[in-house]
């Protein structure tokens, strides 16, 4: 760890954490459109602009679309630029996302993770997050207030690598980590500096130079452009391993890259879960191990690009599989991780059991108690029993 990065220490909620971690980073133009239960992200930056502590042009839009499509502008001229939002506003600007996706825009942005409307509800679920993990950014979820702001200050240094040059979404759970207050150390300015460099980008905007965006191209030349942009998504999943280990170099925190293991190497059963319940999975996992139930977890920080090859190999040899899932596939009647762990598992020779846990949708608290019954049915199919293959444990 870097002597000089020691940081000081406050009591934050993860809303002022992301915003302590934006402005750490020193964006050119923040804009984003209030939305509950991210509006106060945007209320701290403002304090910071009043207060002579940020720098950044500040743009208030009328529309989270607008939000995106300013960005999109000020990440084409050269810009370093942030946004948050969250569920209808991270459907309404959809449109917006995929475009600044397939220009390589390095834009960071937060999503706080929340229900999906209808019936109508502002409580926390994975449901906004997962319908687009397909839309081309890199998506990077968070388990404590700390986690917000380190994940923030990383999501910069891996979106604005020449062989990346994608945007990436730094997600966590509305409410469970929003409106929570744990302690958090802000590192200095100087530390910040030294581990992040100022954006250096070629402007693809240039009065100068006018030229069209999102031209017809011929199918070949678009073929290329969708391989090259995927493959630099597939570089994000070792990107994100080396930038965490310099990370914790700098800053003496370390969050796995791609995944965190947790009691894992020498577990026969394996627990996955994403975001802030796998905190609460670590306390049910105690207990469990002191039952003399040998049971690890794997925790998905990155879930796109998906960190297939290294959670095949944390996965081998294991008796069973469960995974919590804070979301629903309509068309697959399971959680989006369950699906994304299935095709991942499907070349393994000899592939363990696999239950789906759906639990904690509109705002339900997933507790110790719950996961604990998620383990007891993944121990029982371990040991040969039968089982189903989703249970969705809030109707039990």
């Amino acid at each position: 760890m870097d002597a000089k990065a020691k940081g000081q220490m406050k009591v934050l909620d993860g809303n002022r954490t992301a915003a302590y971690g934006a402005m750490l980073c020193h964006p050119d133009v923040i804009c984003a459109y209030p939305i509950t239960p991210q509006t106060e992200i945007l209320e701290q930056l403002y304090q910071f602009k009043a207060d002579e502590r940020l720098s950044s042009e500040m743009v208030a839009p009328e529309s989270e679309h607008s939000a995106m499509s300013i960005l999109r502008g000020a990440a084409g001229c050269g810009g370093r630029t942030f946004t948050a939002t969250a569920a209808q506003g991270l459907a309404f600007m959809f449109e917006v996302c995929i475009h600044v996706a397939t220009h390589r825009l390095p834009i960071v942005m937060v999503n706080v993770c929340r229900e999906m409307i209808a019936p109508h509800s502002v409580t926390s679920s994975h449901q906004d997050a997962m319908m687009v993990r397909d839309m081309g950014w890199i998506q990077i979820h968070a388990q404590c207030c700390q986690e917000i702001l380190d994940a923030i200050i990383m999501a910069y240094r891996l979106a604005e690598d020449p062989e990346i040059l994608i945007p990436v979404m730094v997600c966590y759970d509305g409410y469970y980590l929003s409106h929570q207050w744990e302690p958090v150390e802000i590192p200095s300015q100087q530390a910040v500096d030294r581990f992040l460099p100022p954006l250096v980008m070629s402007p693809t905007i240039d009065p100068e130079k006018p030229m069209t965006f999102g031209p017809f191209l011929p199918g070949e030349m678009g073929i290329e452009y969708r391989f090259k942009q995927t493959a630099a998504i597939e570089r994000a999943k070792e990107k994100i391993d080396l930038i965490d280990k310099e990370f914790d170099q700098h800053f003496g925190r370390s969050y796995g890259g791609q995944i965190e293991e947790y009691r894992a190497s020498d577990s026969e059963l394996i627990l996955l879960a994403i975001g802030s319940c796998a905190s609460t999975a670590k306390v049910a996992i105690d207990n469990k191990r002191e039952e003399g139930i040998r049971v690890g977890l794997i925790n998905v920080r990155m879930v796109s690009p998906f960190p297939k090859e290294r959670l095949v190999n944390a996965l081998k040899g294991k008796k069973a599989v469960g995974v919590i899932d804070r979301n629903i596939c309509f068309g697959w009647s399971c959680g989006a991780l369950f699906m994304e762990v299935k095709s991942a598992l499907y070349e393994l020779s000899a592939r363990p059991p696999i239950l789906d846990f759906v639990c904690g949708l509109c705002g339900l608290d997933i507790t110790v108690a719950i996961i604990e019954r998620a383990i007891e049915l993944t121990n029982q199919a371990a040991r040969g029993q039968q089982y189903q293959n989703v249970t969705w444990l809030d109707l039990e």
